[in-house]
């Protein structure tokens, strides 16, 4: 038989694993809804943030506390989301489970048929569930604790919170001792007081004198430490890399004009005369051509010297005889006048290639 419950209202649960499934309608445009657990100690706060189960850290490092993925219903009107619980198995020293709620795009005053179900893990699915919890008249807020499980006489019981906050869910997470990184975010979060005519004012106190049952909770918005990540104060932000700057291009110079090879004059200026070697005669330039219709020039007559007579001969006579002169004198037969040998050709030795001509 499942018992609809009212807010403040609790029931001991006869199992020893339940599973708290998180139901509302898939109205279009609605704020997505995120189920979570946290795990506390008799002091009321987390052993550490490990004991903060969620979607970004969906499995507690003793396996006994589970956040399984969100499904719709067969028909598509609903959604569901889940966080599973072994209560038997958890430690003594695990006094309180915490089931809770965020909604992402709105609040819940805008989720339609918003309820908290907890069923028997071990009975399948399709079975009845133990207890229904509805917050239909949700508030302004983004975050609240939906119910709790809690130890009572060395069993379990469960109790109806319907508690939200304005702070949000790191609001919540921080009163429950959940360090967040961002200190301005850290701040308690302020849980709205139950309005008036709540029926928890009305319930007795289930517990015993001297040890009162943990009442309206004041959570801050669990949001995971992964899923906030705040810069670290005191180290200046990253500035962006500057932009790379552009290729440069190399003006386009004209070509350095190239030098006329070796021994090939300028361009309208005569062939340089060749030079004779070095130790030789100087070379006779030729005769300049005459211009056209003019007579050809005739080379001047070089003056030959006068034959010298040979050492120890006798100038000859050249001076012409008188014929009153009583005889005549006979003729000279003229001298035969030895060649002169050939004059020899004047050559230097060979010389180095220092010497040579360039």
């Amino acid at each position: 038989m499942t018992h609809v419950m009212a807010k403040g209202a609790n029931i001991a649960l006869p199992v020893a694993a339940v599973r708290a499934v998180l139901r509302w309608s898939a109205t279009p445009g609605a704020p997505d809804v995120d189920a979570s657990a946290l795990l506390l100690g008799p002091a009321g706060k987390v052993r550490s943030d490990a004991d903060f189960v969620f979607y970004n850290q969906p499995r507690h490092p003793s396996g006994l506390v589970r956040h399984l993925p969100k499904q719709q219903t067969a028909d598509g009107s609903e959604i569901t989301d889940t966080v599973e619980a072994e209560l038997a198995k958890l430690p003594a020293d695990v006094d309180r489970v915490v089931l809770a709620g965020s909604s992402e795009g709105g609040t819940f005053r805008t989720v339609s048929g918003l309820r908290l179900l907890l069923f028997d893990a071990a009975a399948g699915e399709g079975v009845p569930a133990l207890a229904e919890f509805a917050m239909a008249d949700g508030d302004e807020v983004t975050a609240l604790v939906a119910g709790e499980l809690y130890r009572r006489a060395g069993a379990w019981k469960f109790r109806a919170v319907g508690q939200g906050y304005a702070s949000g869910l790191i609001g919540l997470a921080t009163d429950f001792g959940i360090t967040v990184e961002d200190e301005g975010n850290t701040q308690a979060g302020t849980a709205a007081g139950p309005p008036a005519g709540d029926p928890r004012a009305a319930l007795p106190d289930p517990r015993p004198a001297g040890r009162p049952e943990p009442g309206t909770f004041t959570l801050a918005p669990a949001v995971p430490q992964s899923s906030v990540p705040q810069a670290p104060t005191g180290v200046p932000a990253t500035m962006p890399p500057p932009p790379p700057k552009p290729p440069t291009v190399p003006p386009n110079l004209p070509p350095a004009p190239t030098a006329p090879p070796a021994g090939r004059p300028g361009y309208g200026y005569p062939p340089p005369a060749p030079r004779p070697g070095y130790g030789y005669p100087q070379q006779q330039p030729p005769a300049p051509a005459p211009g056209y219709g003019y007579p050809p020039q005739q080379p001047p007559q070089q003056h030959q010297p006068q034959q010298q007579p040979g050492y120890g001969y006798p100038p000859p006579n050249t001076a012409p005889q008188s014929p009153q002169q009583g005889h005549q004198a006979a003729p000279q037969q003229p001298v035969p006048q030895q060649p002169a040998p050939p004059a020899e050709e004047f050559a230097l030795p060979p010389q180095g290639p220092q010497f040579q001509p360039r």
